[in-house]
């Protein structure tokens, strides 16, 4: 069933959210519970399926017998309470329909209480983060959760708009100690990279976890989240030069996309660090040791975006 709800979680609308029920598609719905011992669980009537009013049914959830008749009133606030309800005839014990029911957590003031993921500290301890490496309209978007539930499903996708089309790939788990980190590529069709942008990208991920329903957004302009990958560089020990080239996926031509660097020089001896900046692709560095460590970063010269990460060490 949980591949079946995570086929179905592209027809969910957003305008839905503003409502305590939400319908997925037929049959499928997410309860909003308010989390706190008070508030009383939330009366949902199910009808079976079923013209034959003469039919006798009952429903069934799991292998727990939950009532007869064609209607049923269901009680739903605790993860135990959610999942399939489904009602069969009582001579054959044939399925006539189904209702399955989600539960996202909210607060006392409404808002959906978010769990399962996990926030990357930078920026601005973010649930769903999106960098882009050069102005392909190419990004990476990342979440995170901790490794305790296998059974967890995503569904990543653009927010409709006037913005364009937007793909994006199966999101690929790459794991590391507790934590879990999932990677989609999604891409903005016929993007220009010379154009000046004026409608933010959304994007929107969608998150169940057996029968919990979670969801996020990131909004973006391409040229917020550019992060370039790091320069190649290399030490000439004759002068104390560095130099250093253009990461290979950066948009080109490079005189329309300049970037702008930082030379980092890690001394062995003083445990000192000194920072050059240079628009060029070179740097002298007086009196540098055999043993200190050199590296080179990079970062759009006109937009205050990301500076890549260090490159591999100089020499």
């Amino acid at each position: 069933m949980s591949h079946l709800l995570f086929a179905l979680l592209s027809l969910f609308s957003f305008a839905a959210l503003l409502e305590a029920q939400w319908k997925l598609r037929d049959n499928v719905y997410v309860i909003e519970s308010e989390w706190n011992d008070e508030t009383p669980a939330k009366r949902v009537e199910l009808t079976c399926n079923t013209s034959d009013e003469a039919l006798p049914v009952y429903w069934k959830k799991g292998t727990e017998l939950k009532g007869t008749g064609k209607t049923l009133i269901a009680e739903v606030k605790e993860f135990p309470d959610a999942g399939n309800y489904t009602c069969l005839t009582a001579n054959t014990h044939e399925i006539i329909s189904y209702d399955f029911f989600l539960i996202t957590k909210i607060d006392s003031n409404g808002q959906m209480i978010r769990s399962i993921l996990k926030s990357f500290k930078e920026p601005n301890r973010t649930f769903l983060k999106c960098e882009a490496k050069n102005y392909s309209g190419i990004f990476i978007c990342s979440w995170m959760t901790e490794n305790e539930s296998p059974n967890v499903k995503f569904a990543i996708r653009s927010l409709k708009g006037s913005q364009g089309d937007i793909t994006c790939s199966s999101p690929v788990a790459h794991t590391d100690k507790s934590v879990t980190e999932y990677t989609a590529q999604c891409q903005k069709e016929n993007y220009c990279p010379f154009a000046e942008e004026h409608q933010p990208i959304e994007m929107f991920l969608e998150v169940i976890d057996e029968v919990e329903y979670e969801n996020y957004t990131s909004s973006f302009f391409i040229r917020d989240i550019i992060k370039p990958d790091p320069p190649q560089c290399q030490y000439v020990a004759t002068n104390g030069t560095v130099t250093w080239t253009y990461p290979r996926t950066w948009s080109t031509p490079k005189s329309y996309f300049p970037l702008t660097f930082r030379v980092q020089v890690e001394s062995a001896k003083k445990h000192k660090r000194q920072i050059y900046d240079a628009d060029e692709q070179s740097v002298q560095i007086p009196r540098s040791g055999p043993k200190d460590k050199i590296s080179v970063q990079a970062r759009d010269r006109y937009y205050n975006s990301s500076w890549s990460e260090w490159s591999s060490l100089c020499r």
